[in-house]
């Protein structure tokens, strides 16, 4: 049911704010509100010490309207209100159209961009702090006339962010063979081993070389 004021400018009127306030942290409601904005609007000035609620109530919405407007007021007059400077929000509490302007209403373009860069800085702080892992994997050839030079060339040439390889030897294996074992370090919320020889050193063009992978050791850094 609304609630009329009048004469906010008045001792009054002031009265009639006081008491409707009586228990209550805002005008309606559990949270500011509209309603608030524009009672708030129509007192001048903060109530006196005989008014305690109101002037409680004055000090919330104050704090918060001040949140949202940080530039500097220089005081206006308003018809009606007397000769003290008007409050803050005047302007912002429209009677006639509640679509002028929504303090508390959906986010501008800049609030959600500024969302979004925080979004992104907590990510990338995220990555930053993701454990690691040190890798140590056999890398087998078809056989023993495949180019290892050539095949640890194309194992290099896999490249993704959080994969960095390491020291490599040639061990022989028998019959002329050899196989490459090869050190790599990986972020561990960034590459997946299994991916990285299931989709890459397993594939073409790298298969033309590579017969299979195994990793030998798997050792959180």
């Amino acid at each position: 049911m609304a609630v009329t004021f009048s004469d906010l400018h008045t001792a009054d009127g002031l009265k009639a704010l006081e008491a409707h306030l009586a228990g209550k942290t805002y005008v309606s409601g559990d949270a500011i509100s509209k309603d608030d904005v524009k009672v708030f609007a129509a007192v001048p000035s903060k109530p006196g010490a005989e008014f305690p609620n109101a002037a409680r109530w004055y000090e919330t919405v104050f704090a918060t309207l001040a949140s949202r407007f940080p530039g500097k007021a220089v005081g206006v007059n308003l018809p009606g209100a007397g000769s003290a400077p008007a409050a803050p929000a005047a302007e912002a509490a429209k009677d006639d159209d509640d679509d002028d302007l929504d303090l508390f209403g959906d986010e501008t373009e800049d609030d959600k961009k500024a969302a979004e860069e925080r979004a992104a800085a907590k990510a990338s702080a995220k990555k930053k702090e993701s454990g690691k892992s040190s890798v140590l994997m056999d890398v087998k050839p078809w056989d023993d006339e495949t180019d290892m030079k050539k095949l640890e060339e194309a194992v290099r040439s896999v490249q993704m962010e959080g994969l960095t390889w390491g020291a490599s030897k040639l061990v022989p294996v028998g019959y002329g063979i050899k196989k490459m074992t090869i050190m790599l370090t990986i972020v561990d919320d960034l590459v997946s081993v299994d991916s990285l020889i299931e989709d890459h050193l397993t594939m073409e063009p790298i298969n033309e070389y590579v017969q299979s992978c195994d990793i030998v050791a798997f050792n959180k850094i």
